[in-house]
C-alpha cells in the first residue's frame, strides 16, 4: 500500500478493541467503503460458515474416537433423507427415524442418562468439540459410563433427542449439537439438557448451555455447567424452566 493510499484509510479509535473481540468491530472506512481487507475477511467469514452448515459429519471417525475413549455408541438418522430435506424441513430433523426407533429399544436400556451427538447447523462443531467435552464430563459426573449410550444422530436437531431417550429410557438426555454458525463462529456446539425426555417435549423443558469452543466457553466450564445441571435435574426431578445454573466460575477455578 502506498503512502498515498494509506491516507485514505480513516483511523478507528476503538481498534484497539479488536484484540478483545472475535466480534466485527473497529472495521475501518475507505472513504464510504470499507477497506478491502475487510471486504475479503467478511467474504471468507461468509464461506466458511456456509462450508459449516453443508459439510457431512464424518460419522466413522467421529465413532471411532469415541470407541477408543471407551465410549458406547449407536449411530441413528432422522427422518430428512439428506441435508437438502434437513434444511427445508426442520420437522422432520426433528424426528427420529422409525426403523432406528425399533432398533433403539432393543438395545440394552439406558441406565440413567443417553448422550446424543447430532450435526445440527455446524458438522465441524461437533467433529471439534464433541468428545474433548465428555471427556471432561466423565470425570466430573459419576454414572455407568461402560452402559450409557453416546448416539450418534445424522441430520438431527435438538428434539431428535427426545424420540432416542425415550427408546432408550434414559430419566435424562443431553444433546451435543452444532449450533448455527455465525459470521466469526462457524463451530459452536449447544448443549441442551431434558429430565424425563418424550416425543412432544417443549423447549420450556430444556436447559442450554451456548457456544461452546475454545475462542467462546472454554470446555472446562461447560463441562462444569453440564454436570452440575445434571445433578440438579436429577435430584429436583426438572429441567428447563423448573431448573436454574447456580454453579459458579469459582468452583471451576478452585477444582
Amino acid at each position: 500500500m502506498s503512502e498515498d493510499d494509506k491516507n485514505l484509510v480513516q483511523g478507528n479509535p476503538w481498534e484497539q478493541l479488536r484484540a478483545h473481540t472475535a466480534a466485527r468491530i473497529a472495521l475501518g472506512r475507505v472513504g464510504s467503503s470499507l477497506p478491502t481487507a475487510e471486504v475479503l475477511r467478511f467474504g471468507l467469514a461468509h464461506a466458511q460458515a456456509r462450508d459449516a452448515v453443508h459439510l457431512p459429519l464424518d460419522i466413522p471417525a467421529l465413532q471411532n474416537e469415541l470407541q477408543a475413549e471407551g465410549f458406547r455408541t449407536l449411530v441413528v438418522r432422522s427422518d430428512a433423507e439428506d441435508r437438502h430435506t434437513y434444511l427445508l424441513r426442520p420437522d422432520r430433523g426433528r424426528a427420529l427415524q422409525e426403523e432406528c426407533r425399533e432398533r433403539l429399544s432393543d438395545e440394552t436400556p439406558a441406565p440413567e442418562l443417553a448422550i446424543v451427538i447430532a450435526d445440527g447447523l455446524s458438522s465441524i462443531a461437533v467433529q471439534r468439540h464433541a468428545l474433548p467435552l465428555l471427556k471432561l464430563l466423565r470425570e466430573r459426573y459419576v454414572t455407568d459410563w461402560a452402559n450409557t449410550p453416546i448416539v450418534i444422530a445424522e441430520q438431527g436437531r435438538v428434539a431428535i433427542g427426545d424420540g432416542i431417550a425415550e427408546a432408550l429410557g434414559a430419566k435424562v438426555v443431553i444433546v451435543m449439537i452444532g449450533e448455527r454458525p455465525g459470521l466469526s463462529s462457524p463451530d459452536s456446539l449447544g448443549l441442551y439438557l431434558t429430565f424425563a425426555p418424550k416425543v412432544g417435549c417443549m423447549d420450556s423443558a430444556r436447559n442450554c448451555i451456548s457456544n461452546v469452543r475454545p475462542q467462546g466457553l472454554p470446555y472446562t466450564q461447560a463441562a462444569h455447567k453440564l454436570a452440575f445441571l445434571l445433578h440438579e435435574a436429577l435430584k429436583l426431578g426438572a429441567s428447563g424452566v423448573g431448573l436454574k445454573d447456580d454453579s459458579t466460575l469459582q468452583e471451576v477455578l478452585g477444582s
